[in-house]
């Protein structure tokens, strides 16, 4: 299932939320995002179809093996590219925002190859966080 931006931008929130707190629920989600809760409650039904989060009893939500797999992708890809442009001199919240758009429309092919060229150079570092 291909997901669009919007899913993605939903599993990387998910992703990063989780490297910062115990537990993640809807509500961390919607504020780190700046979106309703209504919104997160449909994101998170299509996540949960889509085989990408499971959501717990208790409304704890986890990443699949899959919605990890593809949440650390979009999260390097984020990570990369924030890095590559504030090193070029954009600002952090410029190179934030752009990035964000980026990190969705760059084919896997392009992306390594920028990767490597970023790294061969010592433009990028490899993921950090």
């Amino acid at each position: 299932m291909k997901l669009l931006e919007s899913g993605e931008d939903y599993l990387e929130a998910i992703l990063v939320l989780q490297k910062q707190e115990e537990k993640v629920r809807s509500i961390d989600i919607a504020n780190a995002l700046k979106v309703s809760k209504a919104s997160v409650c449909v994101a998170m039904k299509n996540l949960k179809k889509g085989g990408f989060i499971h959501m717990g009893e208790d409304h704890v939500i986890t990443l699949t093996e899959e919605g990890k797999r593809l949440a650390e992708s979009v999260y390097e890809r984020h990570v990369l590219f924030s890095e590559v442009l504030a090193n070029l001199g954009v600002d952090q919240e410029t190179a934030r925002k752009d990035a964000c758009r980026m990190e969705h429309v760059l084919s896997e092919d392009s992306f390594q190859v920028l990767k490597h060229y970023f790294d061969q150079n010592g433009i990028s570092s490899e993921h950090r966080e």
